[in-house]
């Protein structure tokens, strides 16, 4: 019962997290830059998650960062989408993907897929990608739809030339099957920290994902580096355990 009531309070006990990523190959005009990494905000899902993400969203507009991603599982359920809108209209200009819960790919009984395509905020990228300027730099920001990745399992952009290339994929996989070298920065979530987690001896068992690889932090490979938010809110059960909910200010460094 105790560990119930706890799981319960963590699930909206969010934590704020500021983190210095050195890259290498990051054009010198852009160190310094800050990225606000928020995922898998499930909203309309019962539970303290909500808390989460109020909390999260009041802090990302006090720090006001240069770019703000969201890489999917925005909603649980259709009443979840009057509560996205009311986050999107916070946050300045985010970049957006969906995720395999916003299209009901899962094995919630309860879930429906919701309709985001007319979202008035925001920039929800879907197969498709945009450059805009930033410090006088050109910089690629692309989206992948959840159900190309799971038909495909990869990415297919062409390459704009951009000085700096960010993909967004609510699959942290992406790392191990996009091109090498094609993108400098993949920003992923999906897998909720394990959401359940039982600490042992040097280790832990992830009761949802128990043979995930990228769970949460940081992971490189090829030149591409991979950050994998522990995200805001629950699935299936409205607990977390050992794997608080996570806002990530990333903070851009040369290498």
């Amino acid at each position: 019962m105790l560990v119930a009531v706890y799981a319960w309070f963590e699930a909206g006990w969010v934590r704020l997290r500021v983190l210095e990523l050195t890259l290498h190959g990051l054009p010198r005009e852009l160190d310094g830059v800050r990225i606000a990494h928020l995922s898998d905000l499930h909203l309309g899902m019962i539970g303290r998650g909500r808390v989460a993400v109020e909390r999260a969203v009041e802090w990302v507009d006090e720090r006001r960062p240069d770019v703000v991603v969201i890489t999917g599982d925005l909603v649980a359920r259709p009443r979840g989408r009057a509560a996205l809108l009311e986050v999107l209209a916070r946050i300045r200009d985010p970049y957006m993907v969906l995720g395999n819960h916003d299209l009901a790919i899962s094995r919630d009984p309860f879930s429906k897929p919701v309709d985001l395509t007319d979202l008035e905020q925001g920039t929800l990228l879907g197969d498709e990608s945009v450059v805009r300027e930033l410090r006088g730099t050109r910089v690629e920001i692309a989206g992948v739809d959840p159900r190309t990745w799971m038909r495909k399992r990869r990415s297919g952009f062409g390459d704009p030339r951009a000085d700096f290339r960010i993909l967004l994929c609510h699959f942290p996989r992406a790392l191990v099957t996009v091109p090498k070298g094609r993108w400098d920065l993949i920003l992923a979530g999906h897998l909720h920290a394990g959401q359940i987690v039982l600490p042992y001896g040097f280790g832990k068992l992830l009761l949802a994902h128990p043979r995930a690889t990228f769970v949460q932090g940081v992971f490189r490979r090829d030149g591409t580096t991979m950050h994998v938010s522990p995200g805001l809110g629950t699935s299936f059960v409205p607990f977390r355990l050992f794997a608080r909910p996570e806002a990530t200010e990333l903070v851009l460094r040369c290498g």
